[in-house]
C-alpha cells in the first residue's frame, strides 16, 4: 500500500475529530474526509521522509517536549524584554548580526532553529549559509551575545536528540571556515 493512502485516512480521522461527529454523521463525514485528505496526501507525496523510524521519533519526543518548554521560556522572557524596550526609550538598542555556526545538518533541525531564533522577539534569522552550515541572526541588543547564542544552543543540543542527528549535544560547534575550505562537509540533506 502507498503511504499517501495511509496518510489521507489519517487526514480523514483527523476531520471526524475536527467536525466533532455523531453516530449517524460518522460515515458521511468520514468520506468527506477521505474526499478531502487523500488529494492532499496524493499532492504532497514527495515531501514524505524516505523511510519512517518510529522508534527514533518516539525517542526524540521527550526531547520535543523539553525544547518546547525551553522555547516557552525563552518566549516570554523575550517579550517582556521587548515590551520593556519600547515602554522604557531609554534602554539602550544596539542591533546587532551574529554568526551562528551549526552542530545540527538535517533541514528539519536547522529550519526549527531557524524559526525559533525567529519567532522570538528580538531576534530574527536573517540568513543561512549551507556551505558554513552557519545562520546569520539579527539581534536588537547585540551588545552581550552570549545572552542571545545560548538559549539557541540549548535549543540546538535537544534539536541534536529530537533529530537524530549525528553530533550529541556536547560535541564542539564546528569552525564555520574549516567547513568551507573542505567543501562543505555539512550543510542539510
Amino acid at each position: 500500500m502507498r503511504r499517501w493512502i495511509g496518510v489521507g485516512t489519517g487526514l480523514a480521522v483527523v476531520w471526524l475529530f475536527v467536525r466533532g461527529v455523531t453516530a449517524e454523521t460518522v460515515v458521511g463525514e468520514f468520506v468527506i474526509g477521505l474526499a478531502v485528505g487523500l488529494p492532499i496526501a496524493y499532492a504532497f507525496r514527495r515531501f514524505y521522509l524516505p523511510e519512517l523510524a518510529l522508534g527514533d521519533r518516539l525517542r526524540g519526543l521527550p526531547y520535543a517536549g523539553i525544547y518546547l518548554g525551553h522555547f516557552g521560556a525563552e518566549l516570554l522572557t523575550a517579550n517582556v524584554d521587548v515590551a520593556y524596550r519600547v515602554l522604557a526609550p531609554s534602554m539602550p538598542i544596539e542591533p546587532d548580526v551574529i554568526e551562528l555556526p551549526l552542530r545540527v545538518e538535517t533541514d528539519l533541525a536547522i529550519t526549527t532553529i531557524a524559526n525559533s531564533i525567529t519567532l522570538t522577539p528580538g531576534t530574527l534569522t536573517m540568513d543561512y549559509d549551507a556551505e558554513r552550515n552557519t545562520l546569520y541572526v539579527h539581534a536588537i541588543d547585540g551588545r552581550d551575545q552570549d545572552s542571545i547564542v545560548d538559549p539557541i544552543r540549548t535549543w540546538e543540543d535537544l534539536a541534536l536528540r529530537i533529530f537524530d542527528e549525528e553530533r550529541d549535544p556536547g560535541d564542539p560547534v564546528p569552525d564555520p571556515d574549516r567547513a568551507a575550505e573542505t567543501g562543505g562537509e555539512s550543510g542539510g540533506e
